[in-house]
């Protein structure tokens, strides 16, 4: 996971080097292992490593090829051998993963990118026409952001180094605010007018009066997997699962792994155990880390993650959660502060996490997030109904649709009308109450937010590719955008890598039968069948994880009651809310302890991030407030701008100012996706220390 910025006149006017000084602070901690920088004529990089696997100490970077091309990777590559013998007789085996891509963008250009298969986010400089090319991986796993103005652009791999660098005041995207507040935000979009994140599976390219966004890559619709047995799908998910664990395995230093006593991330350190088992000389050590609440009466994990802890015969690290406030209302206005900062340094399950990874020398964390929207975790018939619809199989879907209604206990008719609802269009069906908005938020900001505010759901199309492969692509797209809101973890530093979304893997889950996924009264049946023997039969067949309200609802309470005195909210300021709906739903939570526990903490995290970045000088209050504005103004004051930063604030970079990163939010908040409800609130997403529990 290393970090880069930079810029570049299109128009050939030589850039000024002092600029990237206000940089430097900022990418630093998030690159510990040296500098790279290049600075020629109209364009300049800086770049800052962070090594995780053998061949990344070998890296030099910014890359400059033998035509001139400049080229600068943050990523892992995992189909090294592949691209390696496409290139025979111009590499070794012993290269590092940038020479590889070096070699592959030499050879066929963007056509090359389709051929990366892992996390990666690249930029290409080409002097001679004067064109960039950005790009990054198909899930948007790594980020890259760019801004454009004129003939200027700069890219980075965080949002913070580009407001700094634009100088003048900047206004906030509307959109992303509302998709935040349901759900996530759309991929491609950021808090800020202006800054634009690369959109997964594409490239940008840049030139002169010209910018285009371009698909590499995408899932192929028409690719199906179909074999004669149960037992052929469950040898192959076993192969591909495997591969996919033993890819982000790849490290020169012990990994560390998420163990919640869920499916998912008790599969991923079962695997990992066969794989070092094996294969001993080819696989790190794992350790585990993982989360307890004695004072939660519905989540007791204990008994599960000791399950697996007995099985590998090793124990991992335990941090108590009772400790943790997952929210912090308290807001002081008399010093600028940080979100990520007083989680940082003020939380104590945060320290004894980065204590444990220090001290262990851990890089690199797996984790799970994904593999319950991908392998078939949602107990719904739906897709495959949908299925037999679409392909006017009328007899099986009749059969289907007695036995999903035996199983779910529900009139085979209202299958049948939640199936085609969504072949529909929305003008037929009236008010879809599926996902309603919070009844706070002011009827004009829903009404130019709505597809944010539904998480952009869509009807499906009858003909072409099958309901179950859109809906497919509906959930990639919403967990891209969680993803997207991951901001980079510091203090301490270390790459999270997703076995869950491994390329192979979803196309292989992707093109089989989707009743090979879930079967009445069998959700996740692939999974389950294929690793038995592997994973222990009672984290297998367990009951799904109950919820785990106590403590949100605590903190929600008394924040509630803070709140509840004054009318002065800034999401009412800039026409989000109501707020006497609002305070009469914060009310309610005083005096009943019931709410919409995870919409409300969203609402009052908005205002705390945009109070934090008016108190840290980076907001203004709107000079016209009215629930009719079109936009979400902020400023960002010219004293902090590029000529007017403050040696002081260059000393603290990723803490005052970090309220420009709208993921700052996300690591407080759990994801929602189609009929998942909102569970609980995650603590800390930075650090993963919660999982989704449903």
């Amino acid at each position: 996971m290393s970090v880069q910025f930079g810029t570049c006149n299109l128009d050939g006017k030589p850039v000024n080097p002092e600029d990237l000084d206000v940089v430097r602070p900022v990418l630093a901690p998030l690159g510990p292992d040296g500098e790279g920088f290049i600075c020629r004529d109209n364009f300049a990089i800086l770049y800052r490593g962070f090594h995780t696997t053998r061949e990344s100490h070998q890296e030099v970077q910014p890359h400059v090829c033998p035509s001139g091309v400049v080229i600068t990777w943050d990523g892992r590559l995992d189909n090294r051998r592949e691209l390696i013998e496409k290139l025979t007789g111009s590499l070794s085996c012993a290269i590092t993963d940038l020479e590889i891509v070096a070699a592959s963008y030499q050879r066929w250009d963007t056509r090359s990118l389709a051929g990366l298969v892992g996390d990666w986010a690249l930029s290409v400089w080409t002097p001679k026409n004067r064109t960039l090319v950005l790009s990054r991986d198909f899930a948007g796993i790594r980020h890259l952001y760019y801004f454009v103005e004129g003939d200027k652009v700069a890219w980075s791999s965080t949002l913070e180094p580009l407001a700094l660098f634009a100088g003048h005041p900047l206004e906030l995207q509307e959109e992303c605010v509302a998709g935040w507040l349901t759900g996530f935000p759309a991929a491609h979009l950021t808090p800020y007018k202006g800054i634009h994140s690369v959109p997964p599976s594409t490239f940008v390219r840049l030139t002169q009066g010209n910018q285009s966004i371009n698909t590499y890559w995408d899932f192929d619709p028409a690719k199906t997997i179909r074999y004669r047995t149960d037992g052929e799908y469950e040898e192959q998910f076993r192969t591909v699962f495997a591969e996919s664990v033993r890819r982000r395995l790849r490290s020169d230093s012990s990994v560390l792994a998420e163990l919640s006593g869920g499916i998912d991330s008790s599969s991923i350190v079962c695997m990992a155990d066969k794989i070092a088992h094996d294969e001993p000389n080819g696989a790190p050590r794992l350790d585990t880390v993982s989360y307890y609440d004695d004072l939660e009466p519905h989540w007791n994990e204990r008994p599960y993650f000791a399950t697996i802890e007995a099985q590998r015969g090793r124990t991992g690290c335990h941090i108590d959660m009772g400790r943790e406030r997952p929210f912090d209302f308290q807001f002081d206005n008399e010093r600028p502060i940080g979100i990520t900062q007083r989680e940082e340094q003020d939380s104590t399950p945060a320290a004894e996490l980065a204590s444990y990874m220090a001290s262990h020398g851990h890089r690199v964390m797996l984790s799970g997030i994904g593999g319950d929207e991908v392998t078939g975790g949602v107990p719904t018939p739906l897709p495959e109904l949908e299925d037999l619809i679409a392909r006017a199989q009328f007899g099986v879907l009749a059969r289907q649709l007695r036995t999903w209604a035996l199983s779910q206990r529900k009139p085979w008719i209202h299958l049948f009308a939640s199936a085609m609802r969504r072949f529909l269009p929305p003008a037929l069906l009236g008010p879809d109450n599926r996902n309603p908005c919070a009844p706070w938020m002011h009827p004009h900001f829903v009404e130019r937010n709505r597809r944010a505010l539904t998480c952009y759901q869509r009807r499906l199309r009858l003909f072409g590719p099958l309901p179950s492969f859109q809906e497919n692509l509906s959930t990639l797209e919403i967990l891209r955008g969680q993803l997207g809101c991951v901001t980079l973890p510091c203090s301490p530093t270390y790459e999270r890598r997703y076995p869950y979304l491994d390329r192979d893997l979803l196309e292989f889950v992707f093109a089989v039968p989707r009743a090979q996924l879930v079967r009445p009264g069998q959700t996740r049946s692939l999974m389950r069948r294929a690793l038995r023997g592997i994973v222990p039969e009672e984290i297998l067949f367990r009951k799904r994880k109950a919820y785990v309200v106590r403590a949100d609802l605590l903190d929600l309470t008394n924040a509630a009651a803070q709140f509840t005195s004054t009318k002065d909210f800034m999401v009412s300021s800039w026409g989000i809310v109501d707020p006497d709906i609002l305070l009469e739903s914060l009310r309610k939570v005083s005096r009943s302890g019931s709410a919409a526990i995870a919409g409300l903490t969203r609402t009052l995290g908005v205002e705390l991030w945009l109070r934090t970045l008016r108190a840290d000088g980076f907001l203004t209050a709107p000079t016209s407030p009215s629930p009719a504005d079109s936009g979400i103004r902020r400023g960002l004051t010219r004293s902090e701008g590029k000529a007017g930063l403050s040696v002081e604030r260059k000393a603290r970079p990723l803490t005052g100012r970090i309220g420009i990163s709208f993921g700052c939010l996300s690591r407080r908040a759990a994801g929602w996706h189609q009929e998942i409800q909102l569970a609980r609130v995650e603590c800390s997403l930075v650090h993963n220390k919660r999982r989704l529990i449903t």
